[in-house]
């Protein structure tokens, strides 16, 4: 069994009861039928000694010592996301130190956040009861603390006869049926304390020498990376956070129209907006686009081309043609290397009209309860592509009830299909709206992201999603 699959299964290294025998069995790279020494092990007396035999079994221990660690943490090193490596650390723990079940508290100091606690073994309601330990009676608690003599890792190897731990110890460890436990701090140098794990055992029983330090050097090893993915962590969530800021505040009230809108940032920061402006004789300004690349500079276009299309809208938004043309304008002088996508749309809900022009950007949807179609645009190429960019607009009319989803193209490339599975998996979605969400502008967009993008098709793409809709009494 190597080490993956002695992870995937929880195999200890060594039953409870055999914690002090002087070989390891076989897990994460080690052979049992290799003799391996502990390093302070005696010869035995009246035996002659074989000093060149016992060089060599250290050197076979030391081989299958290396060989464990590179595999550990290589699996963890493939690890991307900050909730996959807590995982992974506390399993490669468990497998050295031969426990079956653990828990490893995240608390970066000073707050730095995120925190989150996750368990290996333990059902959630489980890693609840632990919790109500006194924080200050539990390892991982005086590690999280920074109380004195806590830097070393912690080993109860009795706890249910050990009479100096505090009584709710012991009570919740025969409750949930372990008798022992191994803490290790988790501490990076530049980050400084991260957390700490504990480790339990079904008897009593605490880890040999050898696999401490083995286990030690794991964390030492794992607090880096969990350090480098907590940074990864807050830039996404400080550019996420940015974007919604870029975005509107909130939606202007329009007599005959409702609006929702929906954004979901790509993990990187993308460029993709949404926008509606409050125009004179009580019309409405509806746009969508996306700014190319990721990250700040994609965050900053982003506000720099909504910022210039509201304007724009507000001197001459009855023509959309116009105002794409000026938005292109500032895009070929302020940005020349960057191309962006836009749609631009002049609503009056009194008359039901829609007049729109997109550059580059995918056609509208329009559904209701008798149909669902594609809003036929004129092929345009994306700003920043042309010299000078100029297409005819479209005239359209929402019946009444119906909604109009405008959307960025990241909604289809989320779906990971093609593009014409992908317009259908949208078309579809909009179809299937029940009548009874249909009055709710919120709801129709609410189910469309649903039904476009399941569980785990919307994660680790890269992709931005704006979704903007608006129901035409």
């Amino acid at each position: 069994m190597g080490v993956c699959d002695a992870m995937r299964h929880n195999t200890p290294v060594g039953k409870p009861t055999a914690m002090s025998a002087p070989h390891l069995p076989k897990v994460a790279g080690i052979d049992p039928m290799v003799p391996v020494s502990t390093h302070t092990a005696a010869p035995a007396e009246g035996l002659p000694s074989a000093p060149g035999a016992l060089i060599q079994d250290r050197l076979v221990g030391w081989v299958s010592d290396l060989t464990t660690l590179h595999e550990l943490t290589e699996r963890l090193a493939g690890t991307s996301t900050l909730d996959s490596a807590l995982h992974e650390l506390l399993a490669a723990g468990a497998a050295l130190v031969g426990a079956g079940r653990g828990l490893l508290v995240l608390e970066p100091a000073g707050a730095g956040g995120p925190s989150r606690t996750i368990g290996l073994g333990l059902a959630h309601a489980e890693l609840g009861t632990i919790e109500t330990v006194p924080r200050s009676a539990t390892a991982y608690g005086r590690f999280l603390d920074g109380l004195p003599d806590t830097d070393v890792p912690l080993a109860s190897p009795d706890i249910l006869a050990d009479t100096g731990l505090d009584p709710r110890c012991r009570e919740v460890a025969a409750r949930l049926g372990y008798a022992a436990s191994y803490a290790q701090p988790l501490a990076a140098r530049t980050a400084g304390r991260l957390g700490a794990a504990v480790w339990l055992y079904d008897e009593p029983a605490e880890p040999l020498e050898r696999q401490r330090h083995l286990v030690g050097v794991y964390a030492r090893y794992a607090a880096e990376h969990l350090a480098r993915l907590l940074e990864l962590e807050r830039a996404r969530a400080d550019a996420a956070a940015m974007a919604e800021e870029l975005l509107p505040g909130g939606l202007p009230r329009i007599p005959g129209v409702r609006l929702a809108a929906r954004h979901r940032a790509a993990p990187g920061g993308g460029g993709d907006w949404y926008d509606a402006l409050p125009l004179p004789d009580h019309a409405l300004g509806l746009s969508v686009g996306s700014a190319g690349g990721s990250g700040p500079a994609a965050l900053a276009a982003m506000g720099r081309l909504r910022a210039g299309l509201r304007a724009y809208a507000v001197l001459e938004g009855e023509d959309p043609v116009a105002v794409l043309s000026d938005l292109e304008l500032l895009l070929r002088l302020t940005e020349p290397g960057r191309a962006a996508t836009a749609l631009y749309a002049y609503c009056e809900p009194g008359r039901r009209t829609v007049v729109l022009a997109g550059a580059g950007h995918t056609p509208p949807l329009v559904t209701g309860e008798w149909r669902t179609e594609f809003v036929e645009t004129t092929l345009s190429a994306p700003l920043g592509m042309l010299s000078c960019w100029e297409a005819p607009s479209v005239e359209f009319t929402p019946r009444s009830g119906e909604t109009v989803l405008f959307y960025t193209d990241g909604l289809l490339r989320r779906t990971g299909a093609t593009t014409d599975r992908a317009f259908a998996r949208l078309h579809s979605a909009a179809a299937g709206v029940p009548k009874a969400l249909r009055q709710d502008p919120g709801a129709v967009a609410d189910h469309v992201l649903r039904a476009v993008l399941p569980e785990g098709a919307d994660r680790g793409t890269g992709e931005d999603v704006a979704l903007l809709a608006a129901r035409f009494d």
